[in-house]
């Protein structure tokens, strides 16, 4: 599965978790992936995008 966005290039990002007591550890933050057919130069395809890009309408879906 691919875990960056084809359009946005959005990926995932790593960071600091933070318990009650201040302690600290590792974890990821990862986008919402979806495979979708969608229509790249012309022809249906099959890509994987982020919500954010599908919700905008930075990609045509195909049918």
């Amino acid at each position: 599965m691919s875990r960056k966005c084809e359009i946005c290039d959005k990926g995932v990002v790593s960071g600091s978790q933070y318990s009650h007591s201040h302690r600290e550890s590792k974890r990821k933050w990862a986008p919402n992936i979806q495979k979708v057919k969608a229509i790249v130069s012309g022809t249906p395809k099959s890509i994987h995008v982020c919500t954010r890009c599908l919700r905008s309408g930075k990609v045509q879906r195909a049918i």
